[in-house]
């Protein structure tokens, strides 16, 4: 299964915590840790500063606590576990799948679920409240989708659709056609 993988398995960037500017990639492959820095400072004796990096294997970075330590400090101890686990072998292959295969995924649970599904990470919880899942769901809850509803869902989104009743989407409807047609009005009042 590990051959599925990608040979970079993480990345991530950022900037050292305040005051300074210095900036930071983090980068873990199927065999390696490379950590790279850039010096960033008005100072003179740091304007000469060159790139740095270091490269470890999964087995020295676990060993290495200075280089743990500084991972902690610049992208946070939850990277630090994140990275930890990859290390050790525990990877998190939900995670690694297409965002559009995730969603045909979660389509197909019940609302309960997607609720539960959403706090479980960042990702997921943008997921489980995009408009491509709910555009899905709306269509399947409606026996029609009219190209009012479309307006409005893109206005509004999908998942604020299906969870607004059917009187006030109608009142949300006629809201906006009444505003298109004074647009209308307007432009013909201007053109005149």
């Amino acid at each position: 299964m590990a051959s599925w993988l990608p040979e970079t398995l993480f990345e991530i960037v950022g900037q050292g915590p305040a005051p300074s500017k210095d900036y930071y990639q983090l980068l873990i492959t199927q065999s390696q840790i490379i950590f790279r820095w850039w010096k960033i400072s008005l100072r003179s004796e740091f304007r000469s500063a060159k790139p740095g990096e270091t490269k470890e294997t999964h087995e020295d970075f676990l060993e290495n606590s200075s280089l743990q330590v500084q991972v902690a400090l610049i992208f946070g101890a939850k990277i630090l576990d994140y990275v930890s686990n990859l290390c050790k072998g525990k990877l998190d292959y939900l995670e690694r799948l297409s965002d559009n295969l995730l969603l045909k995924i979660i389509f197909y649970l019940d609302m309960e679920d997607i609720s539960r599904l959403s706090q479980t990470s960042t990702k997921f919880a943008k997921l489980c409240k995009s408009d491509p899942l709910w555009e899905q769901i709306v269509q399947t809850a409606c026996d029609t989708i009219t190209p009012d509803m479309r307006a409005l869902a893109k206005d509004v989104g999908w998942r604020q659709m299906f969870f607004t009743d059917k009187i006030q989407l109608q009142r949300q409807i006629c809201r906006k056609r009444q505003k298109q047609r004074q647009a209308k009005q307007k432009e013909k009042q201007k053109s005149i």
